[in-house]
C-alpha cells in the first residue's frame, strides 16, 4: 500500500468523523466518543485499503474518503459489537 503524507492525514481525518458518525448510526453497540472514534480511524484505513483491492469505487476523491470510510467504521462497530456480545446483536 503506497499512501502519500497527505492521504494518511486526510485518512486520520475522515476516521474521525466517519467514527463519532457510524456511533450515532449504530446507536447502543458505540464504545463512548473515543472508542468510536478510534473504531472510525481504524475502519478508513481497512476500508482505503479494502475497497480498491475489490474494485468498489463510489464517488471520487474526498467525497470517496468519506463514503469508504463511514461504511468501514460502520462495519467494524458492527464486527466488534457481535464479538463483544458473544454473536448476540
Amino acid at each position: 500500500m503506497n499512501m502519500s503524507n497527505e492521504g494518511l492525514l486526510v485518512i486520520l481525518f475522515v476516521g474521525l468523523v466517519a467514527g463519532w458518525l457510524a456511533g450515532k448510526i449504530v446507536r447502543g453497540a458505540g464504545f463512548g466518543i473515543i472508542g468510536d472514534i478510534l473504531i472510525g480511524i481504524a475502519g478508513a484505513f481497512i476500508a482505503s485499503w479494502l475497497f480498491p483491492k475489490l474494485g468498489i469505487a463510489i464517488g471520487s476523491g474526498l467525497v470517496r474518503e468519506i463514503i469508504y470510510s463511514a461504511i468501514g467504521a460502520i462495519v467494524l462497530l458492527l464486527i466488534v459489537r457481535l464479538v463483544r456480545t458473544g454473536g448476540r446483536f
